[in-house]
């Protein structure tokens, strides 16, 4: 049996992303700057909503040697939320859809918006940085919720890292 392969699209289908291979992990963040760059982007003319009902953003995150643009990159737009940011949401401006959450250098993944994918999607993992979520919101009990980034997260992205490194 082979790799699984996903595929995440735009609202318009102009846009679509490839994913092989499992996750690293999915999580839901609930940040400052997911928050922020949500709004960003939800304040986009006929934009599609990035963030859950209760303002957390739902990601899948694969290895940068594991997902790609596989149609329609030119209607790929970064956004940031600072000049100096290395993080970019990149958005298919074709209907304002947020497809995904990279690095211009450091980490060795990408979060892709876990709403755009359309196959059966592996369950939710982690709710993360939740010290930053709104006040009125409670959070289940279905899956691990770190004030911050969980312990069981750290070898997960470090055993992705090797396996990149060593071409795995």
């Amino acid at each position: 049996m082979g790799k699984p392969i996903f595929t995440a699209t735009c609202a318009c289908g102009g846009v679509e992303f490839r994913a092989v291979g499992a996750p690293i992990a999915t999580a839901v963040c609930y940040c400052a700057d997911c928050q922020k760059g949500g709004a960003q982007i939800e304040a986009l003319p006929n934009a599609v909503a990035v963030r859950d009902a209760d303002g957390g953003t739902a990601y899948m995150l694969f290895r940068k040697d594991r997902i790609a643009c596989s149609k329609g990159a030119e209607h790929l737009k970064p956004y940031r939320l600072k000049e100096r940011s290395i993080t970019s949401r990149v958005v298919a401006a074709c209907c304002n859809s947020a497809m995904v959450m990279r690095f211009d250098r450091g980490p060795h993944w990408v979060s892709a918006y876990r709403a755009r994918f359309h196959e059966p999607l592996p369950p939710l993992q982690f709710r993360i940085c939740t010290k930053s979520k709104r006040e009125d919101v409670t959070l289940p009990n279905d899956v691990p919720s770190s004030a911050g980034y969980p312990p069981a997260l750290v070898p997960r992205l470090l055993a992705s890292w090797v396996a990149m490194r060593f071409g795995r």
